[in-house]
Formats: C-alpha cells, structure tokens, sequence
C-alpha cells in the first residue's frame, strides 16, 4: 500500500472563494466506531428500537460526526495539511440517517495576513438539504523561505 499524495497549500495559494467538497456515505460502522471513540453512546445513534420512538423514527449519525467531516476537507484539502483550527461554529438543521450521502463543502470567505489566518464558510448537505453549516478559522503554514542561491 503506498502512502497517500499529500498536496500541501501554503498561505499564498489560498483565494477568497476557493473551494473543496468530499462526500461520505455515513455506514453503520462509522456510527458505532465514533460512539465508541466519543464516548457518545446515546441510543438514539444506537439502537433502532429507542430511536424508532423518537421523532426522527430511526437512528441517526452523532452530529459531530458530521462535523468531523469538516474537520476532514481542512486537514486534507483545504487548506489542506499544516493547517490548525482556531474555532467553528456549527449550526445544525436536520438529522443525519445511517445511508444517507453526505457533501461537505468548505470555501475560502476571508483571509487574514497577519498571523496568517484564514475564514471558511462550511456547511453539510444531504440531498441538496443544509443539514449543518457554520463557519471555521484556521491558522495556514506560510511558504517555507528558500535559501539563497550561491
């Protein structure tokens, strides 16, 4: 198995509207792995006779995993690794059912010289649907200065 590619994007490649998108099919496994990982054992992510009894009538992924999704698109691509988090809001809209699709996009809304800094508008769809959105700050690698030629 051979390491992945990594594509490393430096403060001054970014751009104001750039933007990154990853898809996830939320499975089963992902579910009880993030319970289990979390902590976050409430059945409505669980068990499918308690979650029949709720509102959404069947289990639901953990909205953080969701979120975490997020987390994926601004460590891997955008802007990709080297990149810290400073903060996120999430607002959450509607649930996420084990089978459904999941598009995350994330998009370059600001950029911030000092301290290299950058703010992206993030949001989660599930049939076109805002299920989660919000907003992130990062701090992004600057380019790493070239020795001087001889």
């Amino acid at each position: 198995m051979s390491a992945p590619f990594i594509h490393t994007l430096y403060f001054e490649d970014l751009r104001v509207g750039m933007q990154e998108t990853l898809m996830r099919t939320v499975m089963d496994e992902d579910v009880v792995d993030f319970a289990r990982i979390s902590g976050d054992d409430n059945p409505i992510h669980l068990s499918e006779r308690y979650a029949a009894k709720t509102r959404f009538g069947q289990r639901i992924a953990h909205g953080l995993y969701t979120a975490s999704l997020i987390s994926a698109v601004l460590g891997t691509r955008l802007p990709g690794p080297g990149a810290v988090y400073r903060s996120q809001t999430l607002n959450f809209h509607a649930p996420v059912k084990i089978g459904d699709v999941v598009t995350v996009v994330v998009e370059v809304v600001e950029l911030v010289p000092e301290g290299r800094k950058a703010r992206l508008h993030c949001e989660a769809l599930v049939d076109g649907q805002v299920v989660l959105d919000g907003e992130a700050a990062v701090s992004v690698p600057g380019r790493p200065k070239q020795p001087k030629q001889t």
